[in-house]
């Protein structure tokens, strides 16, 4: 991953802190998810437009995710 600066005013950084703190993941994650809604998808792996969109209100779902896609196994 690479690293970038972007400015935002003070109304757009708090808006942005309190999105990031509802949805309980970073500020990085809350702008990578902006974006892919913005941007055009990759036509070679239109997959990917749907890539971080869904979520399970689990910070640790991606470390359990056979559990969050079918369910815990009884």
């Amino acid at each position: 991953m690479l690293r970038t600066q972007i400015s935002l005013n003070a109304e757009e950084l708090r808006a942005a802190r309190l999105e990031a703190k509802r949805l309980g993941i970073s500020m990085a994650e809350l702008l990578r998810r902006s974006l892919r809604m913005l941007l055009p998808a990759d036509n070679s792996r239109p997959w990917m437009r749907y890539a971080g969109m869904i979520e399970s209100g689990d910070a640790e779902s991606s470390r359990r995710i056979d559990d969050v896609i079918y369910g815990q196994k009884d």
